[in-house]
């Protein structure tokens, strides 16, 4: 994201937005496991708070190499981009597949409500991304 914003304020807001769609869902399933774990609400929230404040860290730095040459700058957004894909193939369509296929098991109808869901949610959110790039960096 620092390079992002190092390069362009909009690049950087669209890519925060993108973040922030998967890394929002991720967080709340983090406390959730803290919370499953044993931790107190209290301690899973101020843990998941602390691990995530790193992130400044991160900031920092690709704010650091945004000061390089531009060349890097096409380097880290296809090692972040690459990162993110793998994540999402890896990770989360596998817990959706296995949460649609559970719902499926419990009744036909939970099932296609489910796989509704993903979709709007997965669709939403290209859409999002799509209309950033798209109408994002226009000034009328």
């Amino acid at each position: 994201m620092g390079v992002a914003f190092k390069q362009d304020i909009m690049a950087g807001v669209s890519l925060s937005v993108a973040v922030l769609c998967e890394e929002f869902p991720h967080e709340l399933g983090d406390v959730a496991i803290l919370i499953t774990s044993g931790m107190s609400y209290r301690q899973a929230l101020g843990y998941n708070l602390l691990s995530a404040a790193t992130c400044f860290l991160g900031f920092v730095f690709g704010v650091g190499i945004g000061n390089l040459d531009p060349m890097y700058t096409t380097f880290i957004f296809a090692l972040a981009g690459g990162m993110f894909l793998y994540i999402s193939l890896c990770s989360m369509l596998s817990d959706m597949n296995e949460k649609s296929e559970e719902a499926m098991k419990r009744s036909t109808r939970e099932g296609i409500t489910t796989l509704v869901l993903q979709f709007t949610g997965l669709f939403s959110g290209l859409f999002l991304m799509y209309a950033l790039q798209q109408f994002g960096g226009h000034s009328h």
